[in-house]
């Protein structure tokens, strides 16, 4: 096998050249940008139908039991831990605070490079 020291250069050259985007990653810090500042509803507009965090990591996951919940059962309130019922409606209910489309879901839907179907169907407010 002659040419084993070429191929072995070879394929740590490949790797390399594949692995490149996460070295140059490491070598500038290893972080992403900032997440975009969002336009928040005013304290008045009242309470979230759950924390901030929670919202931030799972209201696809809501959205998606809302919507099922809705059309497959028909259930279209939710009585909440603190005792509020709210209705289970993304126009309505988050949409009625988070007035603003642009300013809310589209600035951290581009961040995250997503693309919702929520507003196949739904009318856009008149700020988004």
């Amino acid at each position: 096998m002659y040419d084993g020291g070429k191929v072995v250069f070879g394929l740590a050259l490949f790797v390399a050249l594949c692995t490149s985007p996460l070295w140059l990653s490491v070598a500038r810090g290893g972080g992403g940008a900032e997440a975009p500042p969002l336009q928040m509803p005013a304290p008045a507009a009242g309470k979230c139908v759950r924390d901030g965090e929670w919202m931030r990591n799972s209201h696809m996951e809501l959205l998606n039991s809302w919507r099922d919940e809705v059309v497959r059962e028909g259930k279209r309130s939710e009585q909440l831990a603190d005792g509020r019922v709210i209705e289970k409606s993304l126009t309505k209910t988050c949409l009625g605070c988070h007035t603003d489309k642009t300013q809310f879901c589209d600035r951290c839907h581009d961040y995250v490079g997503v693309k919702p179907f929520c507003f196949d169907c739904h009318v856009e407010t008149a700020g988004g």
